[in-house]
């Protein structure tokens, strides 16, 4: 019995060290990423990532909620710390430009402004924070109601869908 108690332990101790600081699998709760992830997708978030480096326009990221402190969220990173953010005639700008890439915004998206993003009126973003948007922009709660994503709430970064199985591929 000792003995099972320790091959048992060291075992639960790295997959708990892995979980808490490496990599976490996530299951999609809600369709606020569609077309990119699915409901029910399941996926890996690298933990390390923004450990050792800022997050990027167009990762989907995971971050604590800032209404909620006990919820995390799952959202593309679109404005980055310092720039300018606007939706105007339903489309996001950066600095004055539309956002065309990833590929995904490319797609009709029509945004409104929420309570953060004033329609028509270009809002700084502060220094260390972001500003994220769900893929699917009518149904996400995203920082057009959030507000800014301040950097110490990212968690990580979703690098692949590994479930369903037919849909497994990296996360873009």
């Amino acid at each position: 019995m000792l003995f099972f108690l320790f091959v048992i332990s060291p075992s639960q101790l790295i997959g708990s060290y892995v979980k808490s600081n490496v990599i976490e699998a996530y299951k999609i709760p809600s369709g606020t990423m569609m077309p990119t992830l699915m409901i029910g997708d399941r996926i890996f978030v690298n933990k390390t990532i923004y450990k050792q480096s800022e997050p990027k326009r167009g990762d989907v990221a995971v971050f604590i909620a800032p209404d909620k402190f006990d919820k995390n969220y799952i959202k593309r990173v679109v404005g980055l710390p310092g720039e300018t953010i606007e939706i105007k005639d339903g489309k996001a700008l950066i600095n004055g430009v539309v956002i065309t890439e990833p590929a995904v915004f490319r797609k009709n998206h029509y945004y409104n402004a929420g309570e953060y993003a004033k329609a028509g009126q270009p809002v700084k973003i502060p220094e260390d924070s972001y500003f994220v948007l769900g893929d699917n922009s009518g149904a996400s709660k995203d920082s057009r109601y959030l507000g800014f994503i301040p950097r110490k709430s990212f968690i990580g970064k979703a690098t692949k869908i590994f479930y369903p199985f037919n849909r497994s591929s990296p996360i873009n």
